[in-house]
């Protein structure tokens, strides 16, 4: 199958949206993360809501192109096999050993005395985080990626054997829109009462509202008229996108949102327009990115190679950094501004230093982040699935 190479390049920006999100919550007000700074940024809490709204589902959309891809060549079981390997290996692993330091600074700001060795042995004694010290933190997204490919692996065979036909009519028009509406409903509906805690357990809301991206994702990616649409009604989604989230933060700079001025918010109906507005928000900004990065990304470039090799272990590595550089970080007297650039750099040319000096050369490494080895792509045609290179 032809490659799509601007999924491949939605896939890196969004993973360098992450790296810039991350780097940022220690600095941006109003928002609770391991390590924060004691002065705090209004703008850098303007940026990371923006992105908070669309960075993980087009993650989780472009996870299900990634998902159609991989089983072209392979039975549902070998499908389930792979992802088992290429996801739940670096889950463990990075429990293990990525996340441990994340927990560990986070101790030292409560008041831990000790070293990382007289602290690791409690990640198997205390229990699960917060209260204890075992913990997948960003990792969250690994660990629902895979339980979502283990369900939904029958109903990925299926619409492969039907080739999507059941849901061609939608790309006519704007039919392509209606995929939006199980998220708004499961959103509006159950956010209240099920807030985000990526914990998984009770995580009820939030399961089911990133899994309605990544099922979008594989359904378009599975009927090309469907991605065609995208690209075809690009422009109307970025005006959706872009007058909602002016909507948005009307109503929150103005301090008129439903809990701050509604005596009864949690059954008054303006409160879950208000919310689905946030959804609707979410999916103007993905199809946004998909209609664009089809019309104007889907270009080859030898740096993708690359590229698409680092973006997992990237993923991997990049928030253990930040909360080890940080932990130092806010305790200089520099300006917000200067200590974020400095995060954003530090932990780009780490993560990457990482990658290429310990994961990319060694196979365990490489087994160990979910890659490939180097055997198999050496052998590979030019003419690749998305699959081989990156699996989120």
């Amino acid at each position: 199958m032809q490659r799509q190479s601007y999924l491949d390049w939605l896939r890196i920006l969004a993973i360098v949206g992450v790296l810039f999100f991350h780097s940022a919550m220690p600095y941006a007000a109003e928002m609770d993360w391991h390590i924060r700074n004691k002065e705090t940024s209004n703008l850098l809490l303007e940026m990371n809501a923006w992105l908070h709204l669309f960075r993980m589902p087009l993650l989780f959309f472009i996870s299900g192109t990634v998902s159609y891809y991989m089983l072209q060549n392979r039975t549902g079981k070998g499908f389930i096999g792979l992802r088992f390997t290429r996801l739940f290996i670096p889950l463990v692993f990075g429990m293990l050993v990525i996340v441990p330091p994340q927990v560990y600074m986070e101790r030292l700001t409560e008041g831990f005395k000790g070293n990382f060795w007289h602290f690791y042995p409690s990640i198997f004694t205390t229990g699960a985080y917060p209260k204890g010290n075992m913990s997948w933190h960003h990792l969250w997204f690994i660990l629902y990626l895979l339980i979502y490919d283990i369900i939904f692996a029958p109903l990925f065979v299926w619409i492969i054997k039907t080739k999507n036909k059941p849901l061609q009519w939608m790309a006519k028009g704007k039919r392509i829109y209606l995929l939006a509406i199980p998220a708004i409903i499961i959103y509006s509906s159950m956010t209240i009462q099920f807030p985000e805690t990526n914990n998984l357990v009770q995580d009820y809301c939030y399961f089911l509202y990133w899994l309605c991206f990544l099922l979008a994702g594989f359904i378009c990616i599975a009927n090309s008229s469907l991605m065609d649409s995208l690209e075809r009604n690009r422009r109307f989604s970025l005006m959706i996108a872009f007058t909602s989230i002016i909507v948005i933060n009307y109503i929150r700079w103005n301090d008129i949102q439903p809990w701050d001025t509604i005596t009864n918010w949690k059954t008054d109906p303006r409160t879950y327009i208000f919310l689905a507005l946030r959804v609707v928000c979410a999916w103007g900004w993905v199809f946004t990115a998909i209609g664009y990065g089809k019309r104007y990304l889907n270009k080859r470039h030898p740096v993708l190679n690359y590229l698409n090799q680092a973006v997992y272990p990237f993923y991997i590595l990049h928030q253990t950094i930040i909360v080890i550089l940080t932990y130092y970080v806010v305790q200089t007297t520099e300006t917000i501004g200067m200590k974020y650039i400095f995060t954003v750099i530090v932990t780009f040319l780490l993560s990457m230093g990482i990658f290429n000096i310990f994961i990319r050369p060694y196979a365990i490494a490489r087994f160990l982040f979910g890659m490939k080895s180097k055997q198999k792509l050496t052998y590979k045609q030019p003419v690749i699935q998305m699959e081989e290179q990156s699996v989120i």
